[in-house]
């Protein structure tokens, strides 16, 4: 699929009292090493082992309306003003991610191989099409853990190239593309980097 955008964003596009909210929000639950596509829960030193070779952070999944509510015209409006208008309908629980220092995500896509299957609800015969991320740190507040982009090659004999996401580093800022588009949060350096993850599924693409 060639897209004239890898990704469309948003500076400020979440006021920061509604950032705090979420933060406060998530913090008033225990948060969990996340995980990775093959090793969904974590049983034992090994498997904590290899999920920390591509993946070292930790999560809250939260289901709140009014978080909804907050990001939904900014994901509507970037499928529009970027041209993909892919269709989607739900959205799942959005993914709180904490990153302290030497924490990152390496990279990876957000879509799966197949669509859930029919024991997952609403997500049923879904696959993500959308993703968005929002920046809940102040930029003070940490160094490194960049968003970076595989942007598509413009001819077939010319390799991929990569590029951060330095749009988004103010709070409050937002991202969305498409969840097929490969992508890392680099390690963390200094401090702790707060963000917020929604995936937005519709019906296979035909």
């Amino acid at each position: 699929m060639n897209l004239k955008y890898t990704y469309w964003y948003f500076t400020h596009a979440i006021p920061q009292h509604i950032c705090d909210q979420i933060t406060k929000h998530a913090f008033s639950f225990k948060n969990k090493l996340a995980t990775i596509g093959d090793i969904k829960k974590i049983n034992n030193i090994d498997d904590e082992k290899k999920v920390k070779q591509t993946r070292d952070s930790n999560v809250v999944f939260l289901d709140d309306r009014w978080i909804y509510n907050e990001i939904h015209p900014w994901i509507l409006q970037a499928n529009k003003l970027a041209g993909w208008n892919f269709q989607w309908d739900v959205t799942e629980h959005v993914q709180f991610t904490i990153y302290d220092k030497g924490q990152f995500y390496d990279w990876h896509e957000d879509s799966w191989n197949e669509p859930y299957d029919n024991t997952n609800g609403a997500y049923s015969g879904k696959i993500r099409k959308l993703s968005a991320s929002i920046l809940l740190s102040d930029p003070s507040e940490y160094t490194g853990g960049e968003l970076e982009f595989e942007v598509a090659k413009s001819r077939l004999d010319k390799p991929p190239h990569f590029k951060v996401c330095n749009e988004i580093k103010e709070k409050g800022s937002i991202v969305i593309f498409p969840s097929f588009i490969k992508h890392r949060v680099k390690p963390v350096t200094k401090g702790r980097r707060l963000s917020l993850v929604a995936w937005n599924l519709g019906n296979p693409f035909k």
